[in-house]
């Protein structure tokens, strides 16, 4: 699917027309693909490497254009439960014209950060630093969500909250290093960045870039630690928790089996006492049922709590 884009007024804008300065291609089926290889000359395994979502983010110049591959976070599915997912996006600068491959259809035009646009380099670092701000909304939902399993995991017994927060973790590790790629990425654009043709303020931009990117990355490295370093402790609780239920049933049959002992006595096929001649004979057993089940109660609080 093809989308075209303009400049308007400071904005970046969808439009119509082959002649726009901005493509953006989704999934690009094979006759699009086929454009993309022979009219504008794309290297092919770059094009591939931009519609997979586990390439790594690279930088790479070509005799008309340059090629950049970014990570960026996918956005959030109910379906993917507290699994967090990233995705690789393409995009190739030209003179004059700027195209962009992704896999899925992804917002990448929204946000403060394209409020004023005017130059296609300059549209290629906000892309930059609207990933990065994407990973930092995404870190601080899974602080929430690492939080509330925390509380849930103390009382609860079940391994789903486990599960999820195997895949809190896992979903850290995949930011780790996609924005550990990112940065590299970055910084080799700033090495090249009087060969891509950036202006001053560009180049400033791209430095905060960099600053904020580290700032992502470090954060996403402190909650991987952290929540690693308290998965044992949870896995703990959880045994723990399991461990006070069995010495409570174990508790509860102890106090069942004592006095289903003393009834089972006297519910033998023999002579015993008190059994055929005492008309309280019933009542008596039965005493004697509570007071061991009371007693059982009594040693186990004394000794044994």
């Amino acid at each position: 699917m093809l989308r075209s884009y303009d400049f308007r007024d400071g904005r970046i804008v969808e439009s119509e027309g082959p002649a726009c300065p901005i493509l953006v291609y989704v999934a690009p089926d094979e006759a699009e693909r086929k454009r993309l290889l022979e009219e504008y000359r794309l290297d092919e395994h770059t094009l591939n490497s931009a519609l997979d979502p586990d390439e790594l983010a690279r930088l790479e110049f070509e005799p008309d254009h340059v090629a950049l591959i970014y990570k960026r976070p996918r956005n959030y599915s109910s379906s993917d439960g507290v699994l967090f997912k990233v995705t690789s996006t393409g995009l190739f600068l030209f003179p004059d014209r700027l195209i962009i491959v992704q896999p899925e259809d992804l917002p990448l035009f929204e946000g403060r950060q394209f409020a004023r646009v005017a130059r296609l380099p300059e549209v290629i670092l906000k892309l930059l630093g609207r990933a990065i701000i994407h990973y930092l909304e995404h870190l601080k939902v899974m602080k929430s969500i690492s939080t509330e399993l925390e509380a849930k995991i103390n009382t609860a017994m079940e391994n789903r909250y486990l599960i999820f927060m195997f895949g809190l973790e896992k979903s850290l590790t995949y930011y780790v290093s996609a924005t550990n790629s990112n940065g590299m990425l970055i910084e080799k654009l700033k090495v090249s960045a009087a060969k891509l043709g950036f202006s001053p303020e560009e180049q400033e931009y791209l430095d905060d870039i960099i600053i904020e990117n580290a700032q992502c990355q470090r954060q996403a490295e402190i909650y991987t630690d952290v929540l690693a370093s308290l998965m044992d402790a949870r896995a703990s609780i959880v045994s723990n928790n399991l461990n006070l239920l069995m010495k409570t049933l174990n508790i509860i049959t102890i106090g069942i089996m004592v006095p289903t002992l003393v009834v089972s006595i006297f519910s033998m096929n023999v002579a015993l006492p008190i059994v055929h001649d005492h008309r309280l004979a019933f009542w008596v057993i039965m005493a004697l049922a509570v007071l061991s089940g009371a007693g059982v109660l009594y040693l186990w609080r004394r000794f044994w709590r």
